[in-house]
């Protein structure tokens, strides 16, 4: 016990500013977690379809996600994350969250969203994962990888499968009619009454 107190007093500041150093560093962690809890980042945890909808902008792709075939049976993550192990897939979330997160603040997202080399390369992976015995018993293609097909100058699943699960309108303003089950806003009660 007398360790740790020993380590506590070696890391607090001496003299003076120990409470400003506790104030501020309490400050930190209040605007980390208000910041946690108004962003839903614990939200992202989950492999929920209507996550991906806190960011308004991916409205037109849950929407043509929903309504097509692959709305029945699989989700966002099904398709848009790595699934060979825990580690990789959250890794894999973290770090497109993160990238996201900056674009969207930044107000920097495109008309049209278009996947990046690694996230094609997940998601062309899980559609292999999925359809392994439609590619290996039916169609004979094997299995030939996103990295494989750039290189060979082919094609990638959706270069024949367009619509599939989005559809090719799917620019942020081609879908503005569209319904999705939108976050509840983080505005509390007596601010919202205030501005009515």
């Amino acid at each position: 016990m007398s360790k740790i107190r020993n380590f506590i007093k070696e890391i607090l500041p001496k003299g003076g500013w120990k409470i400003p150093a506790i104030i501020i560093a309490g400050a930190f962690v209040g605007l980390f977690i208000y910041a946690f809890t108004v962003s839903r980042s614990y939200s992202y945890l989950s492999d929920k379809p209507e996550v991906c909808v806190n960011c308004h902008i991916m409205g037109p792709y849950y929407s043509t996600w929903f309504h097509s075939s692959h709305g029945r049976d699989a989700t966002c993550n099904d398709c848009h994350v790595p699934h060979n192990n825990i580690v990789n897939k959250y890794y894999f979330k973290a770090k497109d969250g993160l990238r996201h997160a900056a674009i969207f603040t930044l107000r920097a997202e495109p008309q049209s969203i278009i996947a990046l080399d690694a996230s094609s390369e997940v998601i062309m992976d899980n559609c292999i994962r999925c359809h392994t015995q439609l590619n290996q018993e039916f169609v004979k293609t094997g299995r030939m990888g996103f990295k494989d097909t750039k290189e060979l100058k082919g094609n990638a699943c959706w270069d024949c499968h367009r619509d599939v699960p989005h559809t090719r309108s799917r620019s942020l303003s081609a879908t503005s009619n569209q319904l999705v089950p939108m976050p509840e806003t983080n505005v509390p009660k007596w601010l919202e009454n205030l501005t009515k």
